[in-house]
């Protein structure tokens, strides 16, 4: 399975920023149309998923999607978290993050990922608060 993500070229922007426009109108049903014309309703679970791709290539960001369960390789899991390999290899040995060895490389489960890049996320915001909040007490912001 490729990581590659997809970015939408300049020719398909209107479409994109259209389709965009459409899925976004409240209470709509949206409907998949195939080639023999046959319909189906597309579920609210793949609706919203599909909303929010669309509204991340209209603003120009890269896609990428990745199952659940999707093992993978030290390189794969140190640009997901912008990260050297190095770096994310010491996460691994010193415990931060899940890993499973296959042979002699190692291996990362994509939500065991995701639950570390949360837990950091949350102890940045958490980080800044604090220093936020220090400095106001300190007198470093005007009211």
């Amino acid at each position: 399975m490729s990581l590659d993500s997809v970015i939408s070229p300049q020719l398909e922007a209107q479409s994109i920023k259209e389709l965009e426009r459409i899925l976004s109108v409240q209470g709509s049903q949206a409907k998949l149309v195939g080639a023999n014309g046959e319909q189906i309703i597309i579920p609210d679970s793949i609706y919203q998923v599909l909303l929010q791709i669309v509204h991340a290539m209209a603003s120009g960001k890269a896609i990428s999607i990745i199952p659940q369960q999707q093992e993978l390789t030290t390189q794969q899991a140190s640009e997901l978290l912008n990260v050297s390999r190095p770096y994310l290899i010491k996460l691994l040995e010193q415990g931060d993050i899940h890993y499973i060895k296959v042979g002699s490389h190692r291996r990362v489960r994509f939500d065991d990922l995701m639950k570390y890049k949360q837990q950091r996320d949350i102890k940045r915001r958490e980080g800044l608060k604090e220093l936020t909040q220090f400095m106001q007490d300190e007198g470093f912001y005007d009211e």
